[in-house]
């Protein structure tokens, strides 16, 4: 097989070439991570000098040279053994995970489990995905539209989901025949070891998937080398402009993924119980740290008084504490600056006339330890207010009443995101007629804050361009060839 070959032809040699890498690092002192619980250091990464990254990018092309050529049904193969390593090794990659920015343990043990199975979708989707586009048959002609690899895919991966989010791009890139050059944040670093681990006890040619550990002034570098052919960022609006200006230089492509403010609106004929659990676990479930997390809901009228009772009873129950415990529903801010702003936001919002229905401030749990921003619910808020404007990122719900549809619509698509946007309703004729008006990539009717593989994640606005997941997303990380044969002459 082609994959046997080339790994018994290259093995050596790059695992040679890898191992100098691996221990060339600068000078400068180690990333150290802070266990957002125990506030203590959780790990420590020495970070890679300029010298060693772009060398990375050297020998990733090496690889990439030879893997490209590797038939899908062998990718295939191989991905599916490098899930399998996650999957053996899932209890350790929870607890980093958990570790490192603060995730309850039984969540970072779903975020595993959740991970592998969105891969597995996308590995269900790749023939249809990657197969050539055969033309009518023309005389004498034969044409086809062909796809082939961009190279070295660098993917830039954040901290609040650090193994869904990674797998969104990696995954169909490794399947489309590229190598990948793995960073998470400064938050996770040993999630990309995690990755890169992975591929290589799968039995993989080595460096097929590389962790970087470096900062912003290498990765730009990164992005400079002529091997990087395509560049996948989730994180803030700031990172990704300066990413977007960075590939605008070499007329390589982007996906950005940068942020949310989603909104939900609860109408008049809404299954009110099934609203609010939804909606209220969709704005604290990660304490808030998701990018399509519900931050802002619009009640109607006739409803609002119910749902904030029903809401407050809920937002109570939950329990802070220590992350590996099983009775810990809601978990520590992974960073420090997290506590400031939502202070300022809640603080904005009771100066403008919210009324602030539960927590609103810092707190520890019952041994004085954590990090943690109660989780707070505000009511009577309004558009004057930053909470219902600007992203939050952390356990903080804002709620304010409407008298009709169009007055939602309106509200929800006053922000500066559009990431998802979710109707509560009994009545699909009333969710087909609002969702086109809603300016947003994904527009939920009874549900929110899930991530179907099957269906595109993209956005509009300052949520950034591009789309991840789906048949779809496969097409960043290919580039289109047509073949024009005259058969005869």
């Amino acid at each position: 097989m082609m994959l046997t070959r080339l790994i018994a032809a290259r093995s050596r040699s790059l695992r040679r070439s890898h191992t100098t890498l691996r221990r060339t690092f600068s000078s400068k002192s180690p990333l150290v991570v802070d266990n957002p619980y125990t506030l203590k250091t959780y790990c420590e990464v020495p970070q890679m000098n300029d010298k060693t990254v772009l060398g990375y990018v050297d020998a990733s092309a090496s690889v990439q040279a030879s893997w490209k050529n590797v038939p899908l049904a062998e990718r295939l193969d191989m991905v599916e053994k490098a899930l399998d390593q996650l999957l053996a090794s899932k209890e350790k990659i929870a607890k980093d995970v958990s570790g490192m920015m603060g995730k309850p343990l039984n969540q970072a043990m779903g975020e595993v489990d959740g991970a592998i199975d969105r891969a597995r979708v996308l590995c269900s989707l790749a023939p249809e995905a990657l197969a050539d586009d055969l033309l009518p048959e023309k005389e004498n002609f034969f044409r086809k539209i062909a796809r082939e690899p961009v190279g070295v895919v660098l993917v830039l991966a954040p901290w609040n989901y650090p193994l869904l989010t990674a797998i969104n791009a990696l995954i169909p890139a490794i399947l489309s025949g590229n190598s990948v050059l793995l960073k998470h944040s400064e938050r996770s670093p040993l999630c990309a070891d995690h990755f890169a681990s992975a591929f290589e006890k799968a039995g993989g040619p080595s460096g097929l998937v590389r962790a970087l550990h470096t900062g912003h002034d290498e990765i730009a570098s990164v992005i400079k080398h002529p091997k990087i052919g395509f560049v996948s960022f989730t994180g803030s609006v700031p990172g990704g402009s300066a990413v977007y200006q960075s590939v605008a230089s070499r007329f390589i492509d982007t996906t950005l993924e940068l942020g949310g403010k989603d909104g939900a609106y609860v109408a008049p004929d809404a299954n009110l119980d099934a609203a609010v659990e939804t909606l209220v676990d969709g704005g604290f479930y990660n304490a808030g740290q998701s990018c399509c997390g519900i931050e802002r809901v619009y009640v109607h009228d006739s409803l609002y008084d119910d749902f904030i009772t029903k809401a407050t009873d809920i937002v109570n129950g939950y329990v802070l504490g220590d992350p590996s415990s099983n009775t810990t529903t809601l978990g520590p801010m992974a960073q420090p600056s997290s506590i400031e702003f939502l202070s300022s936001q809640v603080n904005d919002a009771k100066e403008k006339g919210a009324l602030v229905l539960t927590g609103g401030q810092s707190a520890t749990d019952d041994k004085g330890m954590g990090r943690f921003f109660r989780p707070t619910l505000l009511a009577d808020c309004n558009h004057s207010m930053d909470v219902m404007k600007e992203e939050s990122f952390g356990p903080v719900l804002g709620v304010m009443p409407v008298k009709s549809d169009d007055e939602a619509v309106k509200l929800m698509n006053d922000a500066h995101y559009g990431l998802t946007g979710v109707l509560f309703t009994e009545n699909k004729e009333r969710a087909d007629m609002l969702a086109p008006q809603i300016e947003a990539g994904t527009v939920f009717m009874n549900r929110c804050d899930f991530l179907d593989p099957e269906l595109p994640w993209t956005g509009v606005k300052d949520t950034g361009k591009g789309v991840s997941l789906s048949k779809h997303g496969f097409r960043a990380f290919s580039r289109l060839k047509s073949y024009h044969f005259k058969l005869t002459t």
